[in-house]
């Protein structure tokens, strides 16, 4: 019979137990509990196929910056599950189609950069995607469009690549629809394409069947599906995520002292904890979801708490999504310099069993922390 996990207080965690054993969730279960997907393709058929076997999925990030911000946190997370799930995922570094830039989601054309401030900032994502995913032989993969998409031949791509999309049909799509009355330039109208030539060529040399992203990309997906079917006769699958944005309604990441980016030079571990410990009551369960690796169940039980755990509970998301940035001796070093300008409540040591905050005999007096 199904067992049911109880903390220390006996309060339920979760039926995700069998007696002896874990019941082990696939990884499209695990993104649909902690409000990964937004939108899907051929849902059952991606149901199954990322509970039944192994496949191979991508996501893109744009170099446009030598950092990326906790707004790249949501598909650096998808990725970091997936791959904790036996699948293998692909971390695409857009050095090739950030030469023209994506007008997804902006009103306006986003500033040309050189190709040697792209291939900078390409350097410094692979770097800083190494700390959430592990690229080691037969692992995750690491690859940068621009291997593939600067050596094109232009006539050739018209002739075999540009034949398949619909001009009407591209203008349908909201990131352009969105752009036609400032003006969308020929540039940027080719992004479509490359971004669907990229999801054929990973098809084609690695066998990745999904593409993932934010939202504002939908478009430039289905028209990658479109295009696999048309040059190979086969299926290829979508999923989005969505575009996370405060209970208030601002955008994540922003502050008054402007972006949180996940450099340490750029933002430090201490600012990054405040970040996260100044986070809304309303928004804490849905960022310890997203945000950390603690177990659905125990995310649960913050809907019941009252402010004084919730406060708790701000620790915890804190901590967690410092270490997984930073690292735990970060985190740590953040949580106590924290608590030395700060003071802070005691963190009940039957609050989320599984976070892992350091004893700190010097710090007892204001913090005790499990």
């Amino acid at each position: 019979m199904p067992g049911i996990r109880r903390n220390r207080r006996g309060e339920r965690l979760g039926n995700d137990w069998e007696v002896g054993r874990r019941v082990v969730k696939s990884v499209y279960e695990l993104y649909r509990e902690r409000g990964f997907i937004e939108q899907i393709t051929d849902e059952p058929l991606i149901r199954d196929l990322l509970a039944r076997e192994s496949v191979t999925c991508y996501i893109g990030f744009d170099p446009t910056a030598a950092s990326l911000h906790i707004g790249s946190l949501v598909p650096i997370m998808a990725l970091a599950h997936l791959q904790r799930h036996g699948h293998r995922a692909i971390a695409l570094v857009g050095g090739g189609t950030a030469l023209i830039g994506d007008p997804s989601g902006k009103t306006e054309m986003r500033q040309i950069l050189t190709r040697d401030q792209i291939d900078h900032n390409a350097s410094c994502l692979q770097r800083q995607l190494s700390r959430y995913l592990d690229f080691g032989e037969g692992k995750a993969m690491l690859l940068n469009n621009a291997d593939w998409l600067t050596r094109l031949n232009y006539i050739e791509f018209l002739r075999d690549i540009g034949r398949h999309f619909s001009v009407n049909k591209m203008l349908t799509a909201e990131s352009y629809r969105m752009r036609l009355e400032k003006g969308l330039n020929f540039i940027e109208f080719n992004y479509m394409l490359l971004q669907a030539y990229d999801f054929l060529n990973l098809f084609q040399q690695y066998g990745c069947i999904m593409q993932m992203g934010g939202n504002d990309q939908w478009g430039n997906m289905v028209a990658g599906i479109d295009l696999i079917r048309r040059v190979t006769g086969k299926t290829a699958y979508s999923m989005t995520f969505p575009l996370i944005t405060t209970s208030q309604g601002n955008k994540m990441g922003k502050t008054e002292k402007g972006t949180v980016w996940l450099d340490a030079n750029l933002t430090s571990p201490y600012e990054y904890y405040q970040y996260w410990v100044n986070t809304d009551d309303a928004d804490l369960a849905r960022f310890l979801a997203l945000f950390t690796f603690l177990p659905i169940g125990e995310v649960a039980t913050v809907e019941g708490m009252n402010d004084s755990r919730l406060n708790m509970a701000k620790t915890v998301l804190a901590f967690e999504a410092t270490k997984i940035t930073h690292g735990e001796e970060a985190a740590a070093a953040a949580w106590k310099a924290s608590v030395q300008a700060f003071g802070s409540k005691p963190v009940d040591e039957e609050l989320f069993p599984t976070s892992t905050i350091p004893r700190s005999t010097q710090l007892l007096d204001s913090a005790a922390i499990p």
